[in-house]
């Protein structure tokens, strides 16, 4: 059933003129501006694609991208799926699998999270180099799931360390700070407590959202290379929490976004 609803996606979507992407890219929270830069082809509402989940959130526009960035095929998703929205994690990472199936070689995945290491700060970018799924459940665990790749998928280097050194060189060359780190994935959507982000400190957590584990798991399965950055919106110290405002994390997204698009710019002219 689940192989017959992902044909059906990838049928429309070719037939639509989403041919031959190369790399695929998720957009996060505020972190829509990139699109901008695309010389697109086609853009097609999620609403539009056979069994495709919808973008419920207000600040992601639900779109699927396809055109040309840094001289390459890229396919994106400006507005990604979660947990907290209902979906389960077959739904969540429905796009991944999708791009995938469609023909990307690489995945890039922004988010956008608050900064648990206290070192770091609002405005700041983290390069995610390992994860904690805290999500308690897992996108490989349904029946049938050997059929899209082996489920007992090796986690041991969930992100590129190849993608992730040329990240780390590209930074330093246009001398952005970027720092580098574990992003912990909770369900939400509420925010954390105060002792919440004390165990989180005690795990030895760099950041913390609501999304993006999902999703590398499954392009860990499906043997897909891939990167994650976080735009750190906001200061998680239990010691002086203050209350968030969401639209302050908007825009402090948005004021970041730029740092992160020269990167990924830069990084889809060399992979």
């Amino acid at each position: 059933m689940k192989q017959e609803q992902l044909n059906e996606t990838v049928a429309f979507l070719k037939a639509a003129g989403i041919t031959d992407p190369t790399i695929g890219i998720v957009l996060g929270t505020g972190l829509g501006k990139l699109v901008d830069e695309i010389s697109i082809e086609k853009e097609i509402a999620y609403s539009e694609i056979p069994n495709f989940p919808q973008a419920t959130v207000e600040f992601h526009s639900g779109k699927l991208i396809y055109g040309v960035f840094s001289g390459k095929k890229v396919l994106v998703m400006a507005g990604r799926f979660h947990v907290y929205e209902g979906y389960d994690l077959w739904e969540v990472t429905y796009g991944i699998r999708t791009m995938h199936a469609l023909g990307i070689q690489q995945l890039l995945v922004s988010n956008a999270a608050g900064a648990i290491n206290l070192t770091y700060k609002k405005g700041d970018l983290m390069l995610i180099e390992d994860h904690l799924n805290l999500q308690g459940g897992s996108p490989l665990a349904f029946k049938g799931a050997n059929d899209f790749g082996n489920i007992f998928a090796d986690m041991l280097a969930p992100y590129s360390k190849g993608i992730n050194q040329i990240i780390k060189n590209i930074a330093k060359e246009k001398n952005i700070q970027l720092h580098e780190g574990v992003y912990a994935s909770v369900v939400g959507p509420q925010l954390e407590t105060r002792a919440e982000y004390r165990m989180l400190q005690i795990l030895e957590v760099d950041a913390v959202g609501m999304s993006t584990v999902p999703e590398v798991i499954v392009a860990k399965q499906l043997n897909l290379p891939c990167a994650a950055i976080s735009v750190l919106t906001d200061e998680c110290d239990p010691k002086n929490l203050q209350p968030v405002d969401i639209t302050e994390i908007i825009a402090i997204a948005g004021k970041a976004e730029p740092k992160m698009i020269a990167i990924f710019k830069e990084l889809i002219k060399i992979i």
